[in-house]
């Protein structure tokens, strides 16, 4: 696919995924992603040419503009959408698959100063979160999803959801609908509310001395902890 065939792929991954888009006026003045992504190409294919200085000047004149940072080296695939976008950044050994999804203020950084592949890959089908950062030479497999805010440190499986502080990868709350950010679990809220009922058990089993009660509470506070970890890789 030539450079002028990617810019109208762009355009056209807006108008097919925002439901806020209501006319093409808008793609004009209210979306810094596909006008990122615009100076991106025509950068990226002077530098593929071999040039430096040009494709930098394009780029930084694109983050000017957009207030989103991506460098010509990177290699971004089909149908992308930086949704907002302000504040992107994609560094320049980061590669991003086909079908990808990235809000405002996601980082994809390198975590190193050596020369080589120090960003990350993301695979097709991502959905990257609002405020997320993914950093260093790690994987996010197909269709993953990132939680917003999130900090992905290590690889993430294909069709798996990561979130948190580091991030951690859970096995369950994936949803193949990209918008649906309500559906990836707040697992410190999890914990906290197994905590909670495990000390409320503990107090009631001081006070009545209700052995047989309490061990059925305590067996499906038991269960409940196990679905827990075996939710998490």
């Amino acid at each position: 696919m030539n450079l002028f065939s990617l810019i109208r792929e762009d355009f056209a991954t807006v108008k097919k995924n925002d439901p806020a888009l209501h006319s093409t006026f808008e793609l004009f003045f209210n979306y810094p992603g596909v006008w990122a992504l615009l100076f991106y190409r025509i950068a990226h294919a002077l530098y593929q040419k071999g040039l430096r200085f040009l494709p930098r000047l394009i780029s930084g004149l694109g983050q000017f503009l957009t207030t989103i940072d991506i460098h010509p080296a990177a290699s971004i695939g089909h149908r992308v959408f930086i949704d907002h976008g302000v504040g992107v950044v994609i560094g320049e050994t980061a590669v991003v698959g086909d079908d990808v999804l990235i809000y405002q203020q996601v980082t994809l950084g390198g975590v190193s100063l050596t020369k080589g592949k120090r960003h990350p890959t993301v695979e097709d089908g991502v959905v990257i979160g609002a405020g997320a950062k993914i950093l260093g030479n790690i994987i996010i497999g197909a269709n993953s999803k990132v939680g917003a805010n999130s900090v992905v440190i290590k690889n993430v499986p294909a069709d798996s959801t990561a979130v948190g502080i580091p991030a951690r990868v859970l096995k369950r709350g994936f949803d193949k609908n990209p918008l649906s950010h309500n559906k990836i679990p707040d697992v410190n809220k999890e914990i906290f509310e197994y905590l909670i009922k495990r000390i409320e058990v503990l107090e009631e089993a001081v006070e009545t001395g209700d052995s047989k009660h309490i061990k059925e509470k305590d067996h499906n506070l038991d269960e409940l902890y196990d679905n827990f970890i075996h939710s998490m890789d």
